[in-house]
């Protein structure tokens, strides 16, 4: 279905190759990063992007970092892949795992490039359930609100959101796709816009301050996310917790999508996700031309926190949980 792919590991050249989704939607370029070094620039300056798609970055940049300098500079790259965005618990998580291999590793590059593959796989097929699990809440004639991109850019596979519309779609249900553009970078109007027309999906883009209007004619918003706590709040691109209020004003479900690495159970509530800062100049600054006073100070978090009570369902690659999250949460291994 995708006429694209977010990243490939060229083993010969010891090369990560990502598609730049700074580039998107004017230009289709891919980037090949050859250190740690540049793995994390890409993460950190959002040419890769996407939780579940950090994650698979970071593994393949700790098993590049193994190639050029054994288990030293691999787990010189794992502190410093860490550092590169905070809120993603995907990046830490998969991360973990590295430096658990490498624990372990007689042969460091082999077992670290095997481990890096893994969650790879793991993400494709959590994307292939979840769109499985979710479709069954589209209905035929159905309009959705999404917001940012939890989509095929965010991932490996099909996408989290995104995928359960493409599977809808698959399964012949029409729908109608209603995309926020998602300031300060626009990633629902820049990314999410050419992915889905790009599969064939009916998509309107709207401003943010739109969402309110547009509403009313909802069926159902579904949402990625980058962080979710044993509680059930959920942390994902700012904006998102404006769209659940706005929801639940409207009677509309608020469907939240995301795999098990995406969960956080180290933490009780929301209240402790850390929210990324990010450079002012993202909201001053647009299109190379400034536009706010030079006196105005800026707040730029990436991401706000939606309480676990304006939430209808969380969905993940082995069913769909439900209130009260702190207990199906805590008894998802028994699914």
């Amino acid at each position: 279905m995708m006429r694209f792919r977010t990243i490939e590991y060229d083993q010969n050249k010891n090369e990560i190759i990502i598609l730049d989704q700074t580039a998107l939607p004017n230009k289709e370029v891919y980037l090949h990063l050859r250190t740690a070094e540049d793995v994390y620039h890409a993460i950190r300056n959002m040419k890769v992007r996407g939780a579940p798609l950090i994650g698979v970055t970071a593994a393949y940049g700790v098993a590049l970092a193994a190639r050029h300098g054994g288990s030293d500079l691999a787990g010189q790259a794992c502190d410093l892949l860490n550092s590169a965005r905070p809120t993603a618990v995907n990046l830490s998580w998969a991360l973990g795992r590295m430096r658990n291999r490498l624990r372990h590793a007689p042969e460091p590059c082999e077992e670290l490039l095997a481990e890096a593959r893994a969650i790879e796989t793991e993400d494709k097929e959590a994307c292939t359930r979840i769109g499985a699990i979710g479709s069954g809440l589209i209905k035929d004639n159905c309009r959705i609100m999404v917001h940012c991109n939890a989509g095929a850019l965010a991932t490996t596979g099909i996408g989290t959101a995104l995928g359960i519309i493409y599977t809808a779609k698959q399964q012949a249900k029409d729908l109608t796709v209603y995309s926020c553009e998602t300031r300060p970078l626009l990633q629902g109007a820049r990314l999410t816009s050419w992915e889905l027309t790009r599969n064939g999906v009916r998509t309107f883009t709207i401003c943010d301050g739109m969402a309110a209007a547009f509403m009313d004619r909802m069926d159902i918003v579904i949402v990625g996310a980058d962080r979710i706590a044993r509680n059930g709040d959920v942390a994902n691109k700012i904006g998102t917790r404006g769209l659940a209020i706005i929801a639940r004003y409207h009677g509309v479900p608020f469907y939240v999508a995301a795999p098990l690495s995406t969960f956080d159970l180290t933490l009780a509530s929301g209240t402790q996700i850390p929210i990324e800062e990010r450079d002012p100049d993202e909201v001053r600054v647009f299109t190379d031309r400034p536009i706010v006073a030079d006196e105005a100070e800026i707040h730029n978090p990436a991401f706000d926190i939606t309480p676990a009570g304006l939430i209808t369902g969380i969905i993940n690659e082995r069913c769909v949980l439900e209130p009260p999250y702190e207990k199906t949460i805590q008894d998802i291994d028994s699914v």
